[in-house]
This record gives structure tokens, sequence and C-alpha cells, in this order.
């Protein structure tokens, strides 16, 4: 396979993704403000959701570009990564809706920890199919040192969600904004990157 068909396919399946969470929203059968806050956990996690998602397909867009060939690792850790994002519709919903009741925040951050953890696994095929291209391995650097980052965050996220979910709520927000953030070294070392054509 690829790697335009690797990412044309990861693309799909996170516009799905995506499609999937804002079908969840109902739209009120009343037409008063009211009856709109009473939405705002499904909205809040829509919100949190949506921009989940968009940062790993930020990210994947990044890693799809610099590299040169996919082994059958970097395919079955892509599809891992895909399988714990399908999740996102489903865990988000049951947050919004229960308003962030402590078993759904939990479950949330277990999620979370899972699709951290499936991105660092394809940080690691990647870099074992590209061991003497230095520019793919400092990105993988970048992007490992960030991840470890919100690894920490979303386990604290996953302990504190069995007494203060709101507190979880929060870390989620923090390791969004840490990802939303563009790296500019990522953006330096792409730009420098002599991409072969296929």
């Amino acid at each position: 396979m690829t790697k335009t068909r690797l990412e044309a396919f990861s693309d799909g399946v996170m516009a799905i993704i995506v499609t999937i969470m804002v079908l969840e929203l109902k739209v009120p059968h009343d037409s008063s403000w009211s009856a709109l806050i009473e939405l705002k956990s499904i909205l809040i996690s829509y919100v949190l959701s949506f921009v989940g998602v968009a940062i790993y397909w930020v990210n994947h867009h990044h890693l799809i570009q610099a590299i040169k060939k996919v082994s059958s690792g970097i395919l079955w850790s892509n599809i891992n990564l895909l399988f714990w994002l399908s999740l996102v519709p489903f865990v988000t919903a049951w947050m919004g809706e229960s308003h962030f009741a402590n078993n759904t925040v939990i479950t949330y951050a277990a999620n979370c920890n899972c699709c951290g953890l499936a991105y660092f696994f394809l940080l690691l095929m990647i870099k074992k199919s590209h061991m003497q291209d230095a520019t793919i391995l400092r990105l993988i650097e970048y992007q490992s040192k960030k991840g470890l980052i919100s690894t920490v965050f979303y386990m604290l996220s996953l302990i504190v969600g069995f007494f203060y979910p709101t507190i979880s709520i929060i870390i989620f927000i923090i390791v969004a904004m840490m990802w939303v953030i563009p790296d500019r070294n990522i953006e330096k070392l792409l730009s420098s990157h002599v991409i072969e054509p296929e």
C-alpha cells in the first residue's frame, strides 16, 4: 500500500468519526435559550472530542507527509489508532448524556489514553522503518515528548475522574491546548524535508 492510500483511508475514517459525533447532537424541541443550555454537557463533550480528533488528524497528516515508505507494522499500528479513535463518538455521547458522571469521564479518559498509546506505537513503527532518516527521527522525537506529557495528564485525569470529574474535564482541555498550539520545529522540519514522489 502506498502512503497516499494510507492517508486517504485514515482521512475517511476520521471524517466518519466526526460525522457520527455531530449526528449525536439532537436539536431541542423548544426554541428557548434554556433548552439549549440544557444541552451544555453534550455540546462541551462534542467540542472537546472534535478538537481531539482534529489534533490527531493534523499530526497524522504531518507524519504521513514525512514518511517515504509504508511497512506492514505501520499499517497495523495505524489501524489500531483508528480503532481507538472510532470509539470517541461512543464515549463522547455517553459522557455528554450523563452530564459528566464519574464512570463516563473515567471511560473517556481511558479511551484518550488508548488513543495516545496507539499513536505512540504508530510513531515507533515509523521510526523502525526510517532509522536512516534523521528528519523523521527528529519529528518523532518532538511528538514523543509531547505524547509522554499527554499520557501523564490523561492518567491523572483517569484517577481524578473517580472523585472530581470536573477537574478531569479541565485536564482534557489543557492537553488539547498543548497540541493545538503549532510546533514550529515540526513545521520547519517538514518544510526542509524533501519528499520523494511515489
